[in-house]
C-alpha cells in the first residue's frame, strides 16, 4: 500500500473512531509497526492528527452544542432521507407498537407506512398529526415543549415512557461516531431518546451520510445500541460494521 493510500486510511479510521493505536493500525493496514509510526509523526507534523504515546487522536474535533431548526433541516439531504425513509417504513409489520422519535427522516418515513392495526408513541406533535391523518391509532408523550425540534422532552416524558414496551422503535440523531455513539446537543430531549430506545425491542436509526463522523455534547447510546439505515457511506471505515444497513 503506498504511503498516500495509507494516510487516507489511517485518517478514515480515526474520523470514525476518534483514537486509534499504532496496533489498530497494523492489524486493519496490515503494515509494520516502524512503518505505522513513521506515517504517524509525518501526519502530526503536516496537522493532519496528534500523535500520542500508543497510537494517535484525533485533530481539532468540533462538538455540535445546538440543533437547528426543524424548518431547516427538513430541506437538507432530502433524497437521501426519502431513501432511508422508504426502507425504515418497511420494517413495520402489522400489528407493531412502535416509538417515533422526533426529527425530520422519521417524519417522512411516516408517509411510507403501510402494516395494519399498528399503534404508535411519539413525542412529536407533528409526526402525531402525521400518523393519526394515515388512520393510525396514536399516543403523544407529556412533557416540556421544544421548539427548535418540535419535541416533547423531560423528565415528565421521561416518566410516561416507563409503562411502554416498544416492538419496534425509530430515532434522529445529531452524530455518530464508534467511539461517542449516538449523540444529540441537548440532554432532555437525550434522556427521552435513551429511555425510548431501552424499552424498545428492536432499535433503529435513520441518519444520512452528513451524520457520521459528527459529535453532539449528549450521548444517549452506544454505537452498537441500535441498526443503522443510512444511505451510501462516504467513509468505507464504517462499511465492516454489521449494524449499519445501506439503502
Amino acid at each position: 500500500m503506498l504511503a498516500e493510500d495509507r494516510c487516507k486510511k489511517i485518517l478514515d479510521i480515526l474520523d470514525s473512531m476518534g483514537s486509534v493505536t499504532v496496533q489498530q493500525l497494523m492489524d486493519e493496514l496490515d503494515t509494520s509497526e516502524s512503518t505505522i509510526r513513521r506515517d504517524l509523526v509525518a501526519m502530526d507534523k503536516k496537522g493532519y492528527l496528534t500523535k500520542v504515546h500508543g497510537g494517535a487522536i484525533v485533530n481539532n474535533t468540533n462538538i455540535h452544542t445546538q440543533d437547528e431548526k426543524v424548518i431547516n433541516r427538513l430541506k437538507q439531504n432530502r433524497n437521501e432521507k426519502e431513501q432511508i425513509a422508504r426502507y425504515a417504513a418497511s420494517l413495520i409489520v402489522d400489528n407493531d407498537f412502535v416509538y417515533i422519535d422526533a426529527g425530520t427522516t422519521t417524519a417522512v418515513m411516516i408517509d411510507y407506512i403501510t402494516a395494519k392495526n399498528v399503534v404508535f408513541v411519539t413525542n412529536s406533535l407533528t409526526n402525531a398529526k402525521r400518523i393519526s391523518d394515515r388512520g393510525y391509532t396514536v399516543y403523544i408523550l407529556g412533557g416540556e415543549f421544544k421548539s427548535t425540534t418540535e419535541a416533547i422532552v423531560g423528565d415528565e416524558a421521561v416518566v410516561t415512557l416507563d409503562k411502554y414496551n416498544f416492538t419496534k422503535g425509530f430515532w434522529g440523531t445529531n452524530g455518530i461516531t464508534v467511539k461517542n455513539g449516538f449523540t444529540t446537543p441537548e440532554i432532555k430531549e437525550a434522556m427521552v431518546k435513551k429511555k425510548s430506545m431501552e424499552n424498545s425491542k428492536e432499535k433503529y436509526i435513520l441518519a444520512d451520510d452528513s451524520k457520521f463522523s459528527q459529535v453532539s455534547s449528549i450521548k444517549f447510546a452506544d454505537f452498537e445500541d441500535a441498526v443503522i439505515i443510512t444511505n451510501a457511506l462516504s467513509n468505507d471505515n464504517y462499511k465492516k460494521y454489521k449494524n449499519i444497513k445501506e439503502v
